[in-house]
């Protein structure tokens, strides 16, 4: 006790001094500063949490308005389609509509519409009296009268009423609620005719909303813009229809402003949230997201226990240094002792921590100072190695332990014969380890050693140094070290000691890595790289340059057989179907073969060539091989110099259209042109478009060439005659760019074309490669009106499949079918075939290359619709084909009475 009161003493006589006072002060203004930090910090924190909730909020509303934008934009074009339907029909009077609009066709084609934008309820068709005369949903319309609803009230009795309204009502035909878009008909001089909706049910929005995953808490819904709720996720029935535009103002804005955010009670749950609105462009709806403020602050809430807590023990920390060093200070009188004992224990901390083993010796070998880190280096005993011991015993004492090899006097002269001056070694221990020894001499006449273990370093630096030199993925040389073994092969290369370059390049793996994925592609250049290894020789070398590319050096050739061997053991390894992550892969190769010192001994040289050859194999049509030739040279210069006139000529418009007209076979009249590019070049003339056909598609210039043929020959069949048909061919690399609708928008857009005039033709390559996505495209083309053929059908990778995915207009049959249709042996067959499968799916058929007149009869007989080639006209320029389209009439039907009984039958079969 009598202690404990000694010490308050002069903890009190402490406190009454000057510099205790300032101390105490200054501790106790710092513990203040923590408070209101930490509490600045907690209401920036929570801010920044809500601000981040409302950010979310308002991507995925503005996210979600543009989708429904557009899916409303696209019922739209159906309602539109349906109205020129009904004006280009000659429907003028209110009884002629619902005469005519109340047919079992007019559902036909409403379902068929329907189709295209399923997402979106059904159609209905409502007369001037509001009686519904057809819906798309099912036949016969149910008796149905919307005469009272107020849209219908509006568009009848108001002349300048708006052509579109969208109201929220209890369905009289589903039971339920639905947000009803209605189009106004009316007849040419303005009479009411009738109305063209389509309702859409709650659950058609809510199941969207459900994929968008906000976090407990959130709700998303649609309004009308009159406040009334039209769908929610989660959805809760009873809220359906009920108007939320009341109550405060803030409530009021967020249906009267295009976007807004806010934090209200909700007074849907009575809970506080956050809200973000945003209305759609061209629709009176409101997405509004929600979220409460709770699960807003959820995070918040954590941080702020960690800030407290932290600002607590800061609070203690300070609090308890302070006690510190006032009771520090009133010991003054043992502060020399109590420092010289710090000091010695610091420095027994810092050296026993040190990541570096250290020995510090006297001038006389005797040991001064050992930290722990040598001992457990080492293994040593610290009973043994301890101060003043010699160098000797301790040198004598690791051989005890193993830790050293070697003889002891030899080490111990060679260390003291140069310990004058700063001096390293790196040893390495019985356990694989590698030492760094630093001898530091010290005034005194002794030495201080640090022993550090540098293993993992130099196992770092030897890491890196592979690294610089092998391919990180497959672990083969990469192309700096191929570079250097190549370059100390070829000062060895002689006629009668010949080397080879192989490139080789994987067909195809552009499209393993988008449409597996990049983990599968990875796999597989693993796979491929092990299979060429095993192909090599011990004496050949094996590298991958990048990418898909590999090379392969083969030295000690005596003839082209040993290149041609290594060759084929390449494609039988690389052809074997390959197991990645779960997938069969299989895959393809061109290579590209050199020979040093006959197609060159520089480097440069025969990379170059070797390169030349591999891009001869992918010009040959891949999975090949090709030597290098001296003609390759001229022939890449002759590309090269295509490509560039090519350029220029899309720059200078140095192309023109022709058109090939198609010819009914029954009515012998024409029905369509198709539309073909040609290049006059003004030096070499008309270039064929198989020759730059293919080039475009390579560099990708085929995407401007094609969409300047689509505006040119739109503008041009614009004037044609209403009931001509234009026909695009479409490439492959069109439809990977994903903007190919947009741009036959904009065709048919510029050109004032109708779209149900434009017919594109695809080959089976667009499917091949990504038929996922090219339906979807299609889909995309087929919304929009487009007629859509598969041309070249039964040549390639024909695959009846993409006639069930996907439902063509016209199956173009390929000249190869043509040319010996009339043979005893020919493909009558087939092309009967091919009509019978049209005929079944409603597809119209066109034979292309046809120049008999043998052919037609044939063709004629076995059902075919139309027919194209030299016997009726070849293709020919716009101001050539005019003409020949404002004067061609179908010629009468000659057709026999057996030939006619012929037709049935064939017409029957199918």
């Amino acid at each position: 006790m009598a202690s404990t009161g000694t010490v308050s003493v002069r903890i009190a006589s402490a406190f009454r001094g000057g510099p205790i006072r300032w101390l105490i002060l200054g501790g106790t203004l710092l513990i203040a500063a923590i408070a209101i930090g930490a509490t600045i910090m907690a209401g920036n924190f929570r801010e920044r949490a809500l601000r981040s909730s409302e950010r979310e909020l308002e991507n995925t509303v503005l996210l979600l308005a543009r989708h429904f934008d557009q899916q409303l934009e696209d019922f739209q074009v159906v309602q539109s389609d349906l109205i020129a339907f009904m004006r280009s029909s000659g429907i003028a009077t209110a009884e002629n509509y619902k005469r005519r609009m109340s047919g079992h066709d007019i559902h036909l084609m409403l379902k068929s519409k329907i189709e295209a934008v399923s997402y979106v309820g059904g159609i209905n068709v409502f007369d001037a009296d509001g009686n519904l005369i057809n819906a798309s949903a099912g036949w016969p319309a149910p008796i149905v009268n919307v005469a009272d609803r107020p849209y219908f009230t509006s568009f009848r009795s108001a002349k300048q009423s708006p052509e579109m309204l969208v109201e929220p009502v209890y369905s009289r035909v589903t039971g339920a609620w639905t947000t009803v878009i209605a189009r106004k008909v009316t007849g040419p001089k303005g009479e009411f005719l009738g109305v063209i909706g389509r309702g859409i049910e709650p659950v058609n929005f809510e199941k969207f909303f459900a994929t968008v995953a906000l976090g407990p808490g959130a709700s998303i819904a649609m309004y009308h813009s009159d406040g009334t709720l039209l769908a929610r996720y989660p959805h809760v029935a009873e809220l359906v229809g009920k108007n939320f535009k009341t109550g405060p103002a803030a409530r009021r804005q967020i249906f009267e402003q295009p976007s807004s955010t806010s934090r209200l009670t909700s007074p849907i749950d009575g809970e506080d949230r956050l809200f973000s609105s945003r209305a759609l462009m061209n629709f009176p709806f409101v997405i509004i997201a929600s979220t409460t403020t709770s699960a807003a602050l959820a995070d918040w809430r954590e941080q702020i226990g960690i800030l407290i807590m932290i600002a607590g023990l800061s609070v203690l920390a300070i609090a308890a240094l302070l006690f510190l060093v006032v009771r520090k200070l009133s010991h003054q009188h043992r502060a020399s002792k109590q420092r010289l004992s710090v000091e010695k224990q610091r420095l027994d901390t810092a050296v026993n921590n040190m990541t570096q083993g250290l020995l510090l010796f006297d001038a006389k070998q005797h040991l001064i100072i050992c930290n722990k880190r040598y001992l457990d280096m080492y293994g040593l005993s610290a009973e043994i190695v301890k101060p003043g011991c010699s160098f000797r015993d301790v040198i004598a004492h690791r051989k005890e332990t193993g830790s050293f090899v070697g003889d002891i006097d030899h080490y111990i002269e060679e260390v003291l014969g140069d310990i004058t001056r700063r001096n390293a070694m790196i040893i390495s221990t019985p356990d694989g380890r590698s030492i760094q020894i630093v001898n530091e001499p010290v005034p005194d006449g002794g030495w201080l050693a640090t022993h550090e273990d540098i293993t993992e370093r130099r196992r770092a630096e030897e890491r890196i140094t592979h690294l610089a030199h092998y391919d990180a993925l497959t672990e083969l040389p990469n192309r700096t070290l191929f570079h250097e073994r190549l370059k100390r092969e070829l000062s060895h290369a002689a006629p009668d000691r010949q080397l080879a370059v192989l490139y080789i390049d994987i067909d195809e793996f552009k499209s393993v890595n988008d449409s597996l994925g990049h983990m599968i592609g990875d796999e597989l250049l693993k796979s491929v790289a092990a299979s060429l290894a095993g192909c090599a020789r011990k004496t050949d070398f094996v590298a991958r340059l990048g990418g898909d590319e590999f090379a392969i050096v083969q030295t000690g050739i005596d003839d082209i057989d040993d290149v041609m061997m290594l060759v084929s053991r390449i494609f039988q390894a690389i052809r074997s179907p390959y197991q990645c992550l779960g997938h069969q892969v299989t895959t393809d190769a061109s290579i590209g073969i050199a020979l040093a010192p006959r197609d060159g001994s520089d480097i440069d040289q025969i990379l170059k060539n070797a390169d030349l050859a591999m891009y001869a194999a992918k010009a040959a049509g891949r999975r090949t091989y090709r030597f290098f030739e001296t003609e390759m040279e001229a022939e890449v210069r002759a590309r090269r110099s295509l490509e560039m006139d090519l350029r220029q000529a899309l720059v200078d418009g140095g192309f023109e259209v022709y058109y090939q007209p198609c010819l009914g076979l029954q009515t012998n009249a024409i029905t369509g042109c198709e539309a073909l590019v040609r290049w006059r070049h003004p030096q070499r003339g008309m270039i064929s478009p198989a020759e730059f056909i293919p080039l475009a598609e390579d560099t990708g210039l085929i995407n401007q060439l094609g969409e300047w043929v689509l505006t040119t020959a739109c503008r041009e069949a614009a004037s044609w005659p209403g009931n001509i048909r234009l026909a695009v061919n479409v490439s492959p690399v069109q439809f990977r760019s994903r903007t190919l609708a947009l741009k036959v928008m904009a065709a048919l857009a510029e050109s004032g074309l109708a779209a149900s005039r434009l017919e594109l033709e695809i080959t089976e390559a667009v499917l091949i490669r990504d038929d996922e996505a090219a339906l979807a495209v299609l889909h995309d083309l087929r919304a929009i009106g487009v007629r859509i053929a598969l041309d070249d059908f039964g040549t390639g990778y024909s695959s009846l499949s993409y006639l069930q995915r996907f439902p063509f207009d016209k199956i173009k049959i390929d000249r190869c079918f043509i040319t010996d249709i009339a043979e005893p042996e020919g493909s009558s067959s087939i092309v009967q075939a091919v009509v019978t499968i049209a005929a079944d799916r409603h597809m119209t058929t066109t034979a292309e290359g046809v120049e008999t007149e043998q052919q037609r009869e044939l063709l004629r007989e076995l059902g075919c619709s139309e027919m194209q080639g030299y016997l009726f006209s070849p293709p020919k320029p716009a101001a050539d084909i005019r003409p020949m389209l404002s004067a061609h009439r179908p010629e009468p039907e000659t057709t026999s009475p057996s030939r006619a009984c012929k037709q049935k039958s064939v017409v029957r079969t199918a």
